[in-house]
């Protein structure tokens, strides 16, 4: 007896419901499952936040797909999904842009005409999202039998659902989280940037910030310059109890000797020169809420003796007033120098520095952080995408590995300032203005990588010889070396190695259990 399609894709997945594992594992399944019963060239999950959807997981779409964020209003495809419960099948020559359009693994051309599906996910009867499938055959779902999607997007909605009720500490983060951003949109404050990445480095800080976010613990963020420490400070003040109040900054390297303590205390008028009227300081303009000292180690003596004594009672003097004000603030503070070593010299206080450094975090460097440097750059392409009016802005393959080789001395600031630049220039390049514009390596300005992988060297470049054995024993143990570095750049992803040496995954399985690696 011949067991359904449908059944045979759903038997493994409901089973996935009962057991323990990671968000990302559970979603690739899903989507590797989906490609096996409607057979195509990408699929992608992801989740409707506020007015933009989020991926989730891709198969067979660019890695830095995962850090775009794609603002509904802005694709009129995933609108057209998303206003629409259940399948919709787009014409292969609908002439409406695309988002994946040049984003498709394996295919450098530009896409113009392809076969696109959707569905829309509801969980308790709310809007969650999307699954979107794309083929480069423009007939690829002519004839298919669209119920199947429908009865797999209900699967896929008890799968979030599962990974939702699972992961409850995520879950009240996320809540948290939303609560603070109603009340920051309430006040007219910019929302923050996203924190994104999977790498190890990247997850664990994030742990860290949901750990001490729910406390009153002072915190000194340090880091190199351009790694985001602001965006920590925001997060953890997103996360704490006083997120309903102002998180007030101030970069203390910016504003000379004579303003800081004006800045931080206030002024009541002819305090000094040009003190026409009495002004709060940065403490009082935080009271109940946060404040973020930038660059504290730019501090002079004479004023951290000053802040010392507000941090320990919580009370203040404005500059040229004997009158006391009281504020509640939680104080977090950021340095990119060694201020242990400060101390040493005599640069900064030591009482000061413990005072500060109650909990001490470090924000890694992106050169720590991997392939994190894709998805950020995925982020950075679709907000310059969107700036510059195209349909799409891609990478190409030598881009991304000058991207990853690169060893980011300027850190994520760095990143987004380059795809801007590199961005903008390719575009005044172009002899017509593009459709889909690919920036190459060369349009990166960057060093090519010293590290680039094995698996797209140059077919000049000879593998290492081999002391001792034969011809067959050589080839095994170069292709032992070269499976072995593709799955830690994919992160044991069978799937997405197969794709990136140019193997069928079953081909794949069979070789590497041959030389003993599985």
């Amino acid at each position: 007896m011949t067991t359904h399609p449908l059944l045979q894709t759903l038997i493994p997945l409901v089973s996935d419901l009962s057991r323990e594992l990671p968000e990302r594992e559970r979603y690739r399944r899903l989507l590797e499952a989906l490609r096996g019963l409607l057979p195509c060239d990408a699929t992608a999950l992801l989740r409707l936040d506020g007015d933009q959807l989020v991926p989730l997981a891709v198969d067979g779409l660019s890695q830095d797909t995962l850090g775009r964020r794609f603002k509904v209003s802005e694709h009129p495809r995933l609108q057209a999904l998303m206003e629409r419960r259940g399948v919709t099948h787009f014409a292969a020559d609908c002439g409406l842009p695309d988002p994946y359009d040049g984003l498709v693994e394996g295919h450098q051309e530009h896409l113009e005409v392809h076969d696109c599906l959707g569905c829309s996910l509801y969980l308790d009867d709310r809007p969650w999202g999307l699954l979107t499938l794309d083929a480069m055959d423009p007939a690829r779902f002519d004839g298919q039998d669209l119920e199947m999607l429908e009865g797999f997007a209900s699967l896929a909605a008890a799968t979030v659902k599962a990974v939702e009720r699972m992961d409850s500490l995520s879950r009240r983060a996320q809540d948290e989280q939303q609560l603070a951003e109603v009340y920051r949109q309430a006040a007219g404050q910019v929302r923050p940037r996203e924190m994104i990445g999977q790498s190890s480095a990247h997850k664990a800080l994030l742990e860290e910030i949901t750990l001490v976010g729910s406390s009153e613990l002072t915190v000194l963020i340090s880091g190199e310059t351009g790694v985001g420490k602001e965006l920590v400070a925001q997060s953890i003040h997103g996360r704490s109890l006083r997120a309903k109040h102002p998180l007030i900054s101030l970069n203390c390297a910016a504003l000379p000797d004579t303003l800081v303590e004006s800045e931080l205390f206030g002024h009541v008028r002819g305090a000094f020169s040009g003190a026409v009227n009495e002004r709060k300081g940065k403490f009082e303009l935080a009271h109940e809420g946060t404040l973020f000292l930038d660059e504290v180690g730019e501090l002079p003596l004479a004023i951290q003796a000053k802040l010392l004594r507000v941090l320990q009672s919580g009370q203040l003097q404005r500059v040229g007033s004997d009158r006391e004000h009281r504020v509640d603030v939680r104080v977090i503070a950021a340095t990119n120098r060694d201020l242990a070593e400060e101390v040493r010299a005599g640069r900064f206080r030591a009482d000061l520095y413990h005072r500060l450094s109650v909990y001490p975090l470090r924000v890694p460097p992106l050169r720590e952080r991997g392939r994190d440097v894709l998805l950020l750059t995925g982020y950075f392409l679709e907000e310059n995408r969107a700036r510059l009016g195209l349909r799409s802005l891609r990478l190409s393959q030598d881009a991304q590995a000058a991207l990853l080789g690169y060893d980011w001395p300027g850190n994520v600031r760095e990143l987004e300032h380059l795809i801007g630049r590199a961005a903008l220039k390719a575009l005044a390049a172009s002899p017509e203005r593009p459709r889909i514009l690919t920036l190459a390596a060369n349009d990166l300005a960057l060093p090519l990588p010293s590290n680039q992988p094995t698996a797209v060297a140059s077919p000049s470049e000879t593998p290492p010889v081999v002391a001792a054995g034969d011809l067959r024993e050589a080839v095994d143990h170069y292709q032992r070396r070269l499976i072995t570095a593709c799955l830690e750049r994919q992160q044991q992803n069978w799937a997405a190695a197969a794709r990136e040496l140019g193997l069928d995954r079953a081909n794949l399985l069979r070789l590497a259990k041959r030389l003993g690696i599985k």
